[in-house]
């Protein structure tokens, strides 16, 4: 497929992508948008030149700060509005093209928001090298627990401080142990790590006692993001045990703003991880259930270019999106609209495929080079740390763009 827009080589959004986000327009406020090479369709201005009539949404609820209302409109509506917008970027198709000065604007003229309004998250752990790297460090003899696969490990986050591509955090404060100490110790964390993960958008509500049954969970999905779970692994350390992540975790994460679509993931298919011993029956799932997506983490020290320190891929993932919101809800548990499940850090096997410093610098043992002669165990202070994602098969290219933030020192708060 052509467009009539220019797309740059190697855009990660291309005609077979069109994500979904909200920008803040200019002079109107936010708006949904959908992503074009460097160009961003104005939902709302192309549904008032009556280009979207066909798609079943009305023109208001492209007006919205959030893509929920969107999302609730359901499947048919989101597939039949990716299929209108393809017809109009189509080489040839003048319809779009001939109100592009009203409809369009470039991307740099943009400040992107969060996507859509978050009621709730859930972080996994489904990476089995990720797990393993990290019970080594703690638990040498014995690094995976006994549930680990039988079940997608998972704890609740904090939906509030879920932020977007952009937004600097200030590295947390809390209570750390200090090796061979009797007392724990208070200040800002030591141990500053990004975890390189995906998260998934729910697309449906369900009520309270309604399991989503292991086939049919994509279909309660609306699309995936990038995700960057910020960790204070010292602070982490020391509160983990018995109920596991809290202040170590919650004080921030970072998501991209574009939501590719599951319809637009569809042609990168691939095959999940053999998993053994074989899972219970309830979470028994098609072998296709995952994506080829490449993904990638870099880290700028400030002045300094920007560095690739790992590369993963999605489908490495031990437990697939399906399984995860399959065991979220069997035991009743409802899910609505906008609510956030991430995958957990996405390592492989291969060492320069680790998501996380933890695991990359081996519990900060080793250096990890950033170019520059700058050496890190874990983030310092103004480092920038960049995820990217991508699919591609032959010409077709869906990407992510990027989730971007800057950690920024720890804020000047007097708890005494």
């Amino acid at each position: 497929m052509q467009s009539w827009v220019a797309i740059p080589e190697n855009s990660d959004f291309t005609l077979y992508n069109l994500p979904f986000g909200i920008f803040e327009h200019p002079t109107d406020g936010p708006r949904i948008g959908v992503a074009i090479g460097n160009q961003i369709i104005d939902m709302y201005q192309t549904a008032q030149l009556g280009l979207l009539d066909s798609t079943g949404a009305p023109a208001e609820v492209f007006a919205n700060r959030y893509l929920n209302d969107f999302i609730a409109l359901g499947r048919p509506v989101w597939a039949r509005t990716r299929q209108v917008l393809t017809e109009l970027l189509q080489e040839g198709n003048e319809r779009l093209q001939s109100h592009q000065n009203e409809a369009l604007l470039p991307m740099e003229s943009t400040n992107m928001l969060l996507p859509v309004k978050i009621g709730d998250y859930t972080d996994f752990y489904s990476s089995l090298e990720h797990a393993t790297n990290v019970g080594k460090l703690f638990r040498p003899d014995n690094p995976l627990l006994p549930n680990w696969k039988h079940l997608p490990v998972a704890y609740h986050g904090r939906a509030s401080s879920i932020v977007v591509s952009g937004t600097d955090i200030h590295r947390p404060q809390g209570q750390t142990m200090p090796a061979d100490a009797e007392h724990p110790d208070f200040g800002p964390s030591k141990r500053m790590d990004f975890e390189l993960e995906t998260a998934f958008i729910i697309g449906e509500d369900t009520e309270l006692s309604h399991a989503i049954p292991v086939r049919e969970a994509e279909k309660y999905m609306f699309g995936m993001v990038l995700f960057n779970d910020w960790s204070a692994r010292d602070l982490q350390k020391w509160e983990y045990v018995p109920l596991g992540p809290f202040l170590g975790k919650n004080f921030a994460s970072s998501i991209s703003p574009w939501v590719v679509t599951l319809e637009a993931l569809e042609p990168f298919r691939t095959t999940c991880p053999e998993q053994e011993p074989a899972p219970l029956p309830y979470l028994q799932s098609k072998k296709n259930r995952t994506f080829d997506i490449n993904l990638e983490v870099y880290i700028q020290a400030d002045g300094h270019e920007e560095t690739k320190i790992c590369t993963s891929n999605f489908k490495y993932l031990y437990w697939n999106m399906s399984q995860q919101l399959a065991h979220h809800t069997v035991n009743g548990c409802n899910v609505n609209i906008g609510d956030i499940m991430a995958s957990g850090t996405i390592s492989g096997a291969d060492p320069n495929s680790f998501g996380s410093m933890l695991e990359l610098s081996k519990g900060g043992k080793e250096k990890i080079h950033i170019g520059d002669g700058i050496e890190r165990t874990f983030l310092e202070d103004y480092d920038t740390v960049i995820m990217r994602g991508y699919a591609q098969k032959g010409a077709i290219r869906v990407g992510f763009g990027e989730v971007k933030s800057q950690l920024l020192p720890a804020l000047n708060t007097d708890h005494h």
